[in-house]
């Protein structure tokens, strides 16, 4: 699966992140807006960004490889858990992209069956199962 594949549409699975730009290189990002280049500011980042992502892409897919990430979203219901914890076995989360405990897993289950978090993204649970699961998250 290449990265293409994983993008979402804008507004699917978005985070919201704050830059620092020198007055210097904002202006020009205007210029560039104004001149037709992109249609806004959020436009040409995202594609700065997207054109740094392909640059490395080899790098990104090999490290995702040896470190045994999943690439993309990776949801965990409590069913799941549930039948974690009933095989008697322990999870160890690594996940680029997102990861999501769904909303019904209660701080105890997410103890007793996750044994470490590794979120290269975003990682979507209850404050509840946060807090308990605080010293596996990396």
């Amino acid at each position: 699966m290449s990265l293409h594949e994983l993008r979402r549409k804008p507004g699917d699975n978005t985070e919201k992140i704050t830059i620092n730009l020198g007055v210097i290189d904002l202006g020009q990002i205007d210029l560039l807006v104004q001149e037709g280049f992109y249609s806004n500011r959020t436009d040409l980042i995202r594609t700065a960004i997207r054109n740094q992502l392909e640059r490395h892409a080899d790098v990104v897919k090999q490290t995702v490889a040896r470190k045994a990430f999943v690439l993309g979203l990776e949801h965990y219901s409590r069913a799941d858990l549930e039948a974690v914890q009933s095989a008697g076995e322990r999870l160890q989360i690594q996940v680029l992209g997102m990861a999501s405990i769904a909303s019904d897993v209660t701080p105890e289950l997410a103890a007793a069956v996750i044994e470490s978090v590794i979120v290269l993204g975003t990682l979507q649970a209850s404050p509840a199962v946060k807090a308990a699961l605080a010293g596996r998250i990396h």
